[in-house]
């Protein structure tokens, strides 16, 4: 088992947690003999490293040669995998099933092949129970493998071989759809990754038109379990990615409902359950759907409580990651700005928690999420500190909306502590970051002439400037492609705010009380 880099071993063992840790311990002591302890000693000392440290290591063990430490190193890389592999079989079924078929050829091999078959008749029910696609399709080759070459008690059964190329036929088409499905739905998702939502006609005919040239080559009718997922995941990029929050939603909750309809697969597959129920919040929350979004929330949460003590730490990640936005968008619906701020430091102290498992896009989330809140809350100092941290990261051309807003916000916090100074610069540099990242809406190009304006004028004459943008922008916000600026922040609160002389988290907090509260 090769290992590219020296650090990739430390990760490994800085992943595990203590029971895995005292499962490897257990099964180390069992397969090895009292005389060569190395490997476990180079567990023990990668384990106390808080950052990896070659140099340490040789110093620590001085009987080790530099030419052995590469082997050692594979070795215990690959006796960690074994370990985990002997206590994650219970978890998923997957491995479970797998283990089953390599039983299943050692028989073969052997000249058992009743045995085999016996097996393989076992698992594959179990493949097709846990919808299993690729595995089920792998038992129904080996099967046919067996018979074709045997003359087994199955030849007695009538139509048992007609039967078994039915089975491999139609799981040979559910494979390929599964592939085409996946596909589909990657390729969607990287869209969005490097350009966010649509900006314009072009951008939307272009989307519409790419799905649609893909959609044609996938199979709709009788679907699988995992056939009816995919293509609701693709359905819900797709109308995310075009800002049809309706439609998105409506597959969303199409793809949660699939995991209620068959609960048992909520347990085997959470990870992709937990991104059903994020489209669900992130689409109710784009629509203003307070009560459905609540409702959400609270399954989400319960389904967390439930299952948590079974998560990888995959799953751990992705039920952090979802939850917290989502409660960071409650607090942002209801206007709770500064209560929502308390969810900061249990959002820190998880990503540095992650840091190992965590890209970079994630991490621009939160950051911006926790910079909105701060101001919500009328911080600015904050928001300049946190929306700084997103301008300063290498991001190259991820989430490019998300880079922009981020600049937005940054010079609305600098005009609102009174940085005129230093806003001059970053109006020009601004501008020319949407020029470059070719992303300016008209609300970009309003705001930012409304900051020039400000810097050239007495602020004797500021209001003017801004009722002027307060009156454009109210219009803009009917534009189905400008409305996405006003997902990243409510700007026409902002300005409501600072006409009437009233705070950001006021004027929130009374929009929701007139729309939510009653109901």
């Amino acid at each position: 088992m090769p290992i590219a880099q020296s650090d990739l071993l430390f990760k490994l063992i800085k992943s595990l947690n203590k029971a895995e840790k005292r499962n490897f311990k257990l099964y180390a002591n069992r397969i090895q003999s009292n005389d060569d302890v190395k490997f476990l000693k180079l567990f023990d000392l990668l384990d106390k490293q808080d950052v990896f440290n070659e140099v340490l290591l040789f110093k620590k063990m001085p009987s080790l040669k530099k030419s052995q430490f590469a082997n050692l190193k594979r070795h215990l890389y690959q006796q960690i995998c074994i370990s985990l592999r002997l206590i994650h079989i219970r978890k998923n079924v997957d491995i479970e099933i797998r283990e089953q078929l390599d039983f299943a050829r050692i028989l073969y091999g052997k000249g058992l092949y009743i045995q085999s078959l016996t097996l393989l008749e076992r698992i594959k029910v179990l493949a097709e129970k846990s919808n299993q696609e690729v595995l089920h399709m792998e038992i129904l080759e080996f099967l046919k493998l067996i018979e074709g070459k045997h003359i087994t008690r199955s030849r007695k059964v009538k139509n048992k071989m007609e039967k078994l190329v039915q089975e491999s036929a139609k799981s040979a088409a559910t494979n390929l759809n599964l592939a085409k499905l996946s596909n589909l739905k990657i390729k969607i998702h990287g869209l969005y990754i490097t350009m966010g939502h649509v900006k314009n006609k072009k951008e939307y005919n272009l989307v519409k038109d790419y799905f649609r040239s893909h959609l044609i080559h996938v199979k709709k009718d009788r679907l699988s379990f995992f056939e009816k997922v995919y293509l609701n995941q693709s359905y819900v990029w797709y109308y995310y990615i075009l800002l049809d929050f309706s439609n998105c939603y409506k597959h969303a909750l199409k793809w949660k409902n699939m995991f209620e309809k068959y609960s048992e697969m909520k347990g085997r597959n959470p990870d992709l359950y937990m991104r059903g129920m994020h489209y669900v919040l992130s689409s109710t929350y784009n629509m203003g759907l307070y009560s459905e979004f609540c409702k959400c929330l609270k399954d989400f949460e319960d389904f967390n409580e439930q299952y948590k003590k079974t998560f990888s730490i995959t799953s751990e990640i992705i039920a952090f990651i979802y939850i917290m936005t989502s409660k960071i968008n409650k607090h942002a619906i209801e206007g709770s700005f500064k209560e929502g701020l308390e969810l900061a430091p249990g959002i820190f102290r998880k990503l540095k928690k992650y840091e190992l498992h965590l890209d970079a896009h994630r991490i621009m989330i939160f950051h911006y999420k926790i910079a909105s809140l701060y101001f919500g809350a009328g911080n600015f100092n904050q928001v300049i500190k946190y929306t700084n941290k997103i301008v300063n990261m290498e991001a190259g051309s991820l989430r490019e909306d998300i880079q922009c807003f981020t600049r937005l916000l940054n010079m609305i916090a600098h005009y609102e502590s009174g940085n005129y100074d230093h806003l001059d610069y970053l109006v020009q540099s601004v501008f020319r970051f949407l020029n470059k990242m070719k992303d300016t809406t008209q609300v970009h190009k309003e705001l930012i002439n409304f900051l020039k304006r400000v810097l050239r004028t007495s602020p004797d004459i500021w209001k003017e400037h801004m009722e002027v943008l307060y009156s454009k922008l109210t219009k803009l916000e009917k534009d189905p492609f400008e409305r996405r600026s006003f997902l990243y922040l409510d700007i026409n609160a902002w300005l409501a705010g600072s006409l009437q002389k009233r705070s950001f988290e006021a004027v929130v907090k009374e929009k929701f009380n007139r729309e939510f509260a009653d109901k």
